[in-house]
């Protein structure tokens, strides 16, 4: 393992190749604004996906798909609410994806450019960009470490139910994502 310096970014540990991601040890979270007094937080418990960091780390890429129905809101009938037409519609798009268009340096870490295909609508959609680290794991493999942030309007793909309630903003319109992804390194093909 070495140290990449990419323009402003030096990456510790930098690792090229195939990446997949770790389902166990991952996480995808979205929260958004209720009443605009509080936060509903919710996972998705069911996606994959696939990191490639190139030997220049601007020329890696990552495509991921996540299951819409595995949306946990810790409430159930939340849960069935969001999973219903009113929201992502699962029955009738059961996934989304997104595949990434370029990578950046910025700001001492990366922006992945991408596009993010919900409820049938894809959108460009930039993630801000953390490695957290490569490095060995207990079982003679190698593991990766990124935190990814983004904020999307729910209205861009067709989730416009709830806004307003007797006057009341219900839900709010900006969905903050947070990705935390642990990846295995894949043997060369």
């Amino acid at each position: 393992m070495t140290t990449t310096a990419i323009a402003e970014v030096e990456v510790p540990g930098y690792v090229a190749g195939r990446w997949a991601i770790d389902q166990i040890h991952s996480d995808v979270s979205f929260t958004v604004r209720h009443m605009m007094v509080s936060k509903v937080r919710g996972h998705f418990r069911d996606f994959e996906g696939q990191v490639v960091t190139g030997a220049d780390p601007t020329d890696s890429s990552v495509t991921a798909t996540i299951k819409v129905a595995s949306v946990d809101t810790n409430n159930e009938g939340r849960d069935n609410h969001v999973r219903s037409g009113d929201f992502f519609d699962a029955e009738t798009y059961p996934t989304a994806t997104y595949r990434s268009t370029s990578v950046i340096p910025a700001d001492g870490d990366f922006l992945v450019d991408g596009e993010l295909t919900l409820r049938g609508v894809t959108r460009q959609v930039p993630l801000s960009l953390e490695l957290n680290g490569f490095g060995p794991d207990g079982f003679g493999g190698t593991r990766a470490g990124f935190t990814a942030h983004a904020q999307i309007n729910r209205n861009d793909f067709g989730v416009s139910f709830g806004g307003v309630n007797n006057g009341v903003v219900v839900l709010g319109d900006t969905i903050d994502l947070t990705i935390d992804i642990e990846a295995i390194l894949q043997p060369a093909a």
